[in-house]
């Protein structure tokens, strides 16, 4: 019997050490959007970027990314919504990145299904813990999806 549950967390443990942490980044602020990628090493995070909040929500459903972030004010669709749409179809950690500090606009982003909220400006450190955070989390929930449909529990 230990052997199996050995196997098991040897085999996650294996799964987590060889993805890249895919980050889906919606802003339409270019110059945000490219700072990401260089701040976010390219050999640990494969970042995909849009300006659209219709084309996030879209990627978000086919692309599978492990983290989204979000900017709260776009033209289109803002990112309110974009959090509301994803929402409907996925548990996909996302961290609001924004310039909105008011208490009301961010207790609202989290209400609409933002995981987690950060100020702009950010320091890198903070911003890359918080991501880190949310992707931990995912995957611990994603693995103990994956155990519990061969129905094994994880304890």
């Amino acid at each position: 019997m230990n052997s199996y549950f050995s196997t098991v967390n040897s085999q996650l443990q294996t799964d987590q050490v060889t993805m890249l942490t895919r980050i889906l980044v919606v802003d339409d602020d270019t110059e945000t959007t490219e700072l990401l990628k260089i701040i976010l090493k390219p050999d640990e995070y494969e970042v995909v970027a849009t300006t659209s909040g219709q084309e996030a929500v879209d990627l978000a459903r086919n692309l599978s990314p492990d983290v989204m972030v979000v900017d709260l004010l776009m033209p289109g669709m803002d990112g309110m919504n974009v959090c509301r749409e994803v929402r409907k179809f996925s548990s996909l950690p996302i961290l609001v990145l924004s310039a909105i500090s008011k208490p009301g606009i961010i207790a609202q982003a989290l209400d609409e299904g933002a995981d987690d909220f950060l100020i702009k400006p950010t320091k890198n450190n903070i911003l890359i813990a918080c991501l880190n955070r949310l992707t931990r989390r995912a995957r611990v929930e994603q693995d103990y999806q994956k155990v519990e449909g061969n129905h094994y529990r994880m304890v």
